[in-house]
């Protein structure tokens, strides 16, 4: 992990002004006609490279992710101002009509994570007992539990997983580093399967037709409004995003500490926590918006410039991957794959039972692994106009994800050795 000390660059302004530049570069060469590049963007995402080229600022000393405050001004800042831009122009009607199987797909997800940790350490225990050992605070089953936390709702839950069971600080950042990098990577695996999702359904025979028809009607919505922006539609975006933004920060300063002092129940929902209160209420005005004249801000481009916090907040994420890690404690790492892998495998086979689109496997599966700050990113890989549906199901991530942490962390317990 790069240190504070030996990091190259510690100014915040510059390492934005970096990740600035390798968006351009990226934007750039992706929509060049050069043949050979046009051959990479083929099989490399462009949306991928956003992420993976900033991890190797921190991979390679040059920035200090964890140190960094620029995640926390995108997380803070650029992400509600998105979801606020993308919930405005949504077709709440149209996204109902997606039917059933995104949550079916959400809560197979959450499943698979639940018996995914128990299976890790029973695969472990039989091949290599030393690696799901421990004793007392430090042992790896508690560790897992703030993995299962952080997997299935947010970085709330992983704190109230980390309190319930008593996590001891060493092997808390042992797994918050395999937490990081699997889901990481799995990201990126689902980045890439995103990008060739067209083949994939009709391999699986999986029926699209909600979900082109709402990418048909958000594309009908915007050709037949759209007309050239101004720089009074501009300041109009930035004034509904960011006022919104503001509001909603004020709200939740005042509603996280409010339950956490007055309902010693609210830990379990999250409901103490500041950030979910920011996502919800954000999203929750955005939706209230999209039924009301301001939803026109989208024919001046307000998802052109949701999709520009966006990509900056992807940026941002990847600062946070440190790839040398896996070397550290390799042995923790194979205990990650072995759950995430349970935790694919599920999502895929019911996928294939019910002909699941790809998108509401990726969506299901982010929104409980990511969460509101990646699952938005994951579904707009598909199509801007899709990315609510992943912020919706994240959100109900938070709701169930202390429960279902808990009861993984009661199984992985009963079967640590």
């Amino acid at each position: 992990m790069a240190d504070t000390h030996t990091a190259l660059i510690t100014n915040d302004a510059v390492v934005f002004g970096l990740l600035a530049v390798i968006l351009g570069f990226i934007f750039k060469t992706s929509h060049s006609e050069n043949t050979a590049l046009k051959k990479f963007y083929k099989y490399v995402p462009a949306l991928l490279l956003c992420y993976f080229l900033p991890s190797l600022l921190n991979t390679f000393g040059i920035v200090d992710g964890h140190s960094s405050n620029v995640y926390y001004v995108a997380s803070r800042y650029l992400l509600p101002a998105c979801l606020i831009l993308l919930t405005i122009s949504i077709d709440l009607k149209a996204i109902i009509n997606l039917g059933p199987k995104a949550l079916i797909m959400f809560l197979t997800g959450t499943v698979g994570i639940v018996i995914g940790g128990p299976l890790a350490i029973l695969v472990m225990s039989a091949v290599y007992p030393e690696a799901v050992g421990g004793h007392g605070p430090d042992a790896v089953w508690r560790g897992m539990t703030t993995i299962a936390g952080s997997w299935i709702g947010g970085g709330a839950n992983q704190a109230s997983m980390k309190e319930m069971f008593e996590v001891g600080g060493d092997i808390f950042s042992a797994m918050v580093t395999v937490d990081v990098i699997v889901a990481n990577l799995w990201m990126a695996v689902l980045l890439l399967m995103a990008a060739n999702h067209k083949a994939i359904d009709a391999k699986t025979g999986a029926d699209t037709s909600a979900i082109e028809e709402l990418k048909n009607r958000v594309e009908k919505y915007q050709a037949e409004h759209a007309r050239l922006p101004t720089l009074n539609d501009y300041m109009m975006i930035i004034a509904i995003a960011f006022g919104i933004t503001g509001l909603a920060h004020f709200c939740a300063d005042f509603l996280g500490p409010y339950f956490g002092a007055n309902f010693p129940w609210a830990q379990e929902y999250s409901l103490n926590s500041k950030f979910f209160w920011l996502i919800v209420i954000s999203t929750t005005i955005g939706i209230a918006l999209s039924f009301t004249k301001v939803r026109h801000i989208e024919a001046f481009g307000a998802s052109k410039v949701a999709s520009s916090f966006l990509y900056i907040l992807v940026a941002s994420i990847g600062l946070h991957m440190n790839i040398t890690a896996i070397f550290e404690s390799p042995m923790y790492f194979v205990i990650g794959l072995i759950w995430m892998l349970t935790h694919a495998s599920l999502m895929l086979i019911v996928a294939k039972i019910i002909k699941a689109p790809l998108f509401y496997m990726a969506v299901g599966s982010q929104a409980n692994v990511g969460g509101a700050a990646s699952a938005p990113v994951v579904a707009s890989a598909f199509h801007p106009s899709l990315a609510p549906v992943g912020v919706l199901l994240a959100v109900l991530g938070y709701g169930v994800g202390t429960y279902m942490a808990y009861i993984c962390g009661l199984m992985m317990q009963a079967v640590a050795p």
